[in-house]
């Protein structure tokens, strides 16, 4: 089993990669290009800060994608519990990212509102690159809907209904998925407001609002960062499954008839992946073999949640109290 991962391809690996980070890296790569050229040509601040919103996006999205190829490594010798929080690493280098692109952004929005800058032509350019961009945007934010479902093993939900059950699950989806779905909620978000400041400046020639919308959009990117960093800090520090996983986790176990109860148990998140630790009571008059062969049933019935990276159970005589039951009493109160 330690030889395993040296067997690893690169491509077995690239394959297991986050989708979600992978098209939302491509899209947002031609959008930065498309939205890079509409600022030359009309000069306009909210391009110009909806093109860095992009450039930004792709760049961690880049970084993402390798960081969910390298978790998904194998234990090794050297590292035996596994690669699971390299994706916490990456994330943070896209948290990096976020925050100087959001500084030069919200840089040039406040230059906008000391000097604005008249409208100079070009919004037929600028606004069919935004449509362009809700359209990529608003595609990879669904995807990335789905996969926050996908991955928190939740009920599918579709039209209206979607979004609310993405927020309501989002904390349960992978690292890189949960990074797209927020990123992307803001790159539509600033799509949408840089499209407003287009055409009403367009009309109106208010130019102030170039600079408003540009500061806008950047103090969105800081929410972001912010939001992003923090998931990704506790996800380095070790943060306990939700309640619901621990249930589950719970019921298996105690669903075997040798077993009396659960004494301890702790089951930590790492991406998107759970680590079972627990300490099960069997009833009384077993033998030695008999014993051990219940554990490996519970370890092995745990291990066919796809979820679980490993389950590491420890077995003593019931001492016949209800230890699990009164933990649980204890939570409701």
């Amino acid at each position: 089993m330690a030889e395993q991962p040296e067997k690893e391809s690169l491509m077995s690996l690239v394959k297991k990669g986050n989708t979600s980070s992978a098209v939302a890296m491509i899209g947002n790569a031609v959008l930065a290009i498309c939205k890079g050229g509409a600022f030359l040509v009309s000069g306009s601040g909210a391009m110009f800060a909806s093109a860095m919103h992009s450039l930004a996006d792709a760049v961690n999205q880049g970084f993402v994608f390798v960081g969910s190829v390298l978790s998904e490594k194998k234990p090794t010798p050297r590292f035996p519990t596994g690669f699971g929080r390299v994706i916490n690493i990456f994330c943070m280098i896209a948290v990096i990212v976020v925050t100087i692109m959001a500084y030069e952004t919200i840089h040039e929005g406040i230059h906008l509102l000391q000097h604005p800058v008249a409208h100079t032509g070009g919004v037929w350019i600028n606004i069919a690159v935004l449509v362009l961009n809700i359209l990529i945007d608003g595609a990879i934010l669904i995807k990335a809907m789905k996969e926050i479902l996908k991955e928190a093993r939740a009920p599918q939900a579709k039209g209206f209904a979607l979004m609310p059950a993405a927020f309501k699950n989002v904390g349960r989806a992978a690292p890189p998925t949960r990074l797209v779905f927020y990123e992307d909620i803001v790159a539509v978000l600033g799509a949408l407001f840089a499209l407003i400041s287009v055409v009403v400046i367009a009309l109106t020639n208010f130019a102030l609002l170039d600079g408003m919308v540009t500061t806008l959009i950047g103090l969105l990117m800081i929410a972001v960062a912010f939001r992003v960093g923090y998931d990704n800090m506790i996800g380095l520090i070790g943060v306990a499954a939700p309640k619901d996983i621990e249930d589950k986790v719970s019921q298996t176990i105690l669903a075997d008839e040798q077993v009396a109860d659960i004494q301890m148990m702790r089951i930590i998140q790492e991406g998107r992946y759970y680590h079972v630790e627990g300490l099960i009571e069997l009833h009384k008059g077993l033998t030695l073999a008999d014993a051990d062969d219940i554990k490996f049933r519970v370890q092995q019935q745990l291990m066919t949640n796809p979820d679980i990276a490993d389950a590491s159970i420890s077995i003593i005589e019931d001492d016949g109290i209800h230890s699990w039951g009164n933990k649980q009493a204890d939570v409701l109160k």
